[in-house]
């Protein structure tokens, strides 16, 4: 299955300039807990919950101060909406992650797929079974 047919296309994007306060209220809002970071109409990152946690909070750094440049994964991992299922859960399961922002052919942001789209959309019980026991077992994940 494409991951065009799987991904919510229903986007909450920040820029990297927003301050941390105001990027977990969108998370909030839009109950979530992962947002692609977006400058000039491209992709330069993504967000989670855990980044804010870990990376400002836990660090000691104030939410209302941090920019979310200071506090966004390091490398950026995604897949296009033509590759398969397949193809993102084994990025998922490499990676470490449980969402992936989706890019069309001209490197535009369109979408994302999330280990949920996977386990709902696909049917594939072993390849979902496989990539949450991946990420699962690894040591940045416990």
């Amino acid at each position: 299955m494409k991951i065009r047919d799987l991904m919510t296309t229903d986007i909450e994007l920040v820029h990297p300039d927003t301050l941390l306060r105001d990027a977990a209220r969108k998370m909030r809002d839009a109950d979530t807990g992962f947002l692609p970071v977006g400058q000039d109409d491209r992709l330069v990152g993504t967000l989670t919950d855990r980044d804010i946690t870990i990376r400002a909070v836990a660090e000691g750094h104030d939410p209302k101060v941090v920019r979310v440049r200071e506090a966004m994964g390091e490398g950026l991992v995604y897949c296009f909406e033509d590759q398969d299922s397949s193809e993102a859960a084994e990025l998922m399961a490499n990676n470490d992650i449980r969402r992936l922002p989706v890019l069309n052919s001209e490197k535009r942001l369109v979408g994302i797929v999330s280990l949920g789209d996977l386990a709902a959309r696909t049917g594939d019980d072993d390849i979902v079974g496989q990539t949450v026991q991946d990420i699962s077992s690894s040591p940045s994940n416990t």
